[in-house]
Order: C-alpha cells, then sequence, then structure tokens
C-alpha cells in the first residue's frame, strides 16, 4: 500500500480510515470512511484546514454547496435551483464530492463524462446539461478565487443532434383554429401571440391595450405580459382579427389554470384530429410562420421574450413547406442556369 497522507491512520477494532487533528489544543479523531481513495483526499483537505473553515469548502462539495446557495440561488429560477440541487446530489456529489476543488484535472472532467455516460438511464441531452453545470460550477470556482482557473477543458460538451421545432404544420394550425370556443379561441391567441401556456392563462382583458405614435392617426394593439419567465415586461402586438375577438372578453381570457395544459392539449388533439398535440407546439408555430412571413429575428426576440438571441435562432431554418414556396416563387425547380 503506498504511504498514507500525513495524519491518516486505521484505529485498532474500528474500520475505515481516521485522520487526528489538533485544534484549538485538543485532540480530535476525524473518521474519513472505508474508501481508501476518498479518505486520502479528505485527510489531505482536513489536515490542510479546509474542512474546518467554512468560509473556505476545500473539496468540491462543499464548493457546490456554497454554489447552490449564492450563484444558483440568485441566478436561477425555482425550478431551476431544484434541477441543480438534484444535479448536484445525484452526479456531482458522488463522482467529485471528496476531490479538493484546486486539485481537480481536465482529466477528471473527461473521466466525469464518460462515467455519465456509463448510465444507461442517461441520455445525450441529459449529459450535456450536466456537464453544463459543471462548467457553470467551475466557472463560479475560478471567478470566487478558489481555483486560479477552472478545471473544465474545452471540446468535452457531447454534441447534441439537431432538433427542428416542434411546429404544427399549416394544415394542423388551421384545423386548431377553427375549432368552437372556448378552445378555438385560445388557441386562436396563442397561435397569434406566441405566449408560454402559463402566460395565456394569467392573461386579462385590461392587458389588452393600444398604442398611437404621435401624429399618427393609426392605431396598434398589443397585448402586455408583465408575469414572465425573464422577469421582464413585454409587449406582443395582435392582429386586427384577434383584437376584434379579445375585446368581447372581460377578466381571464383563458378559463384554464396554469397547471393544466395537459388536458387542454388532449381535448384539442381529439377535437381537431392532430396527433402528438401539446400546447407549446403553437408557440413554435407563431415563431416560424413570423420569420416566414418575413420578420426579423430581432423583432421576435422580443416578443417571444428570449435573453439570447441565439436561443430564437432555432427557428430560423425554413420549413420544407417554406423552401417549396419560395422555389415556385422564383420560378418552377429554382435551379441556377
Amino acid at each position: 500500500m503506498p504511504k498514507l497522507p500525513k495524519g491518516m491512520f486505521r484505529r485498532t477494532g474500528r474500520p475505515g480510515w481516521y485522520v487526528r487533528l489538533f485544534r484549538g489544543g485538543r485532540e480530535r479523531w476525524q473518521s474519513l470512511g472505508t474508501d481508501y481513495a476518498t479518505a486520502c483526499d479528505r485527510a489531505r483537505a482536513l489536515m490542510a484546514g479546509l474542512e474546518v473553515t467554512p468560509r473556505n469548502p476545500g473539496t468540491v462539495g462543499h464548493a457546490a454547496k456554497r454554489w447552490l446557495e449564492s450563484y444558483v440561488r440568485t441566478q436561477r429560477n425555482e425550478k431551476g435551483q431544484s434541477v441543480a440541487a438534484q444535479r448536484v446530489r445525484d452526479f456531482i456529489d458522488p463522482f467529485f464530492g471528496s476531490m479538493l476543488v484546486g486539485r481537480v484535472a481536465r482529466e477528471d472532467v473527461r473521466s466525469f463524462r464518460l462515467w455519465l455516460e456509463s448510465k444507461t438511464s442517461l441520455s445525450v441531452a441529459s449529459v450535456w446539461h450536466v456537464l453544463s453545470d459543471v462548467r457553470c460550477l467551475f466557472n463560479w470556482c475560478e471567478e470566487s478565487g478558489l481555483v486560479e482557473r477552472s478545471p473544465f477543458p474545452k471540446r468535452v460538451m457531447p454534441r447534441l443532434q439537431e432538433q427542428p421545432p416542434d411546429r404544427l404544420t399549416d394544415d394542423e394550425a388551421a384545423k386548431l383554429a377553427a375549432l368552437q370556443a372556448p378552445y378555438g379561441f385560445v388557441c386562436r391567441l396563442a397561435l397569434g401571440t406566441g405566449l408560454r401556456w402559463g402566460e395565456l392563462c394569467r392573461l386579462q382583458a385590461s392587458d389588452v391595450k393600444r398604442h398611437r405614435s404621435p401624429g399618427s392617426t393609426e392605431e396598434q394593439w398589443f397585448v402586455e405580459v408583465s408575469q414572465t419567465k425573464s422577469k421582464r415586461v413585454r409587449r406582443v402586438p395582435l392582429s386586427p382579427e384577434l383584437v376584434a375577438e379579445v375585446r368581447t372578453h372581460v377578466g381571464r381570457l383563458v378559463p384554464y389554470a396554469v397547471g393544466s395544459p395537459g388536458s387542454f392539449a388532449g381535448a384539442v388533439g381529439r377535437l381537431s384530429g392532430v396527433d402528438g398535440f401539446h400546447v407549446h407546439q403553437m408557440r413554435h408555430t407563431f415563431a416560424c410562420q413570423w420569420l416566414e412571413r418575413g420578420g426579423s429575428l430581432a423583432a421576435l426576440q422580443q416578443v417571444l421574450g428570449h435573453a439570447s438571441i441565439v436561443t430564437t435562432q432555432r427557428y430560423a431554418k425554413l420549413t420544407d413547406e417554406a423552401v417549396m414556396r419560395e422555389a415556385a416563387r422564383i420560378g418552377g425547380n429554382g435551379c441556377a442556369q
């Protein structure tokens, strides 16, 4: 067996490894567990005094706890905080938890990816998301001065297969818009605004407002969305047809609870005959149609409420239907002569 770290011992009649500490003039024995490699890492951390000072996390496990309490708690919503805590508990702690922050190497992160990929229950997308949180954690460690440089290497993230927006075809969207009330009105409102389900369910008739530019007689109607995912107020333009319909309503516009998109989608799918329908498809459809009709990407970003235009760019790929229409418009098969 290799030489033990300073202060690490086996105790007669007791399993596992221990370290003998002297704090405040007193001797104290600290259990390190039964795993040799983990015990060595913990012993080095304890002897360096890294685990006795709460402000200095020492191990990745302690750093992850501080990361959750400070960065994640202030930068992510409640759901994001819960997901990050679960990833720390299920993946980051079991692999990195007892390792010293300053001793994590790039190869350790590569080994972590292979460890994640060995778990058959995780998809490639799940591996990507866990690694993304590890990268965020080590970047935070660097910004906080816990390490001089993040050990997260380049080109370690798995490549994700590009997924086109899960949108409705024009025929499917028309079927939804033709439904009788209340389903038809909700679908027309969603297809005409691109609002998320939660935003739709919180929408009031009083949120529909009009704007007139100085020196102009034309009015532009819009819906003001205040309770948004990004916490920013945004204004979504309304078509004249949708304005006429919306103004016949009072109070809450969508008579469903925020947490009930499944029952609504099931009813709409049965009534319209659209297989596999879910409510977020209407937001994807709105975004794709906006660009297909000549709308700008920057304006779409503002309408959808995306913090980054990179998120909006996923809608920039034209559908096969749009390509065929464009080919027909420019003459025949669109081939260069």
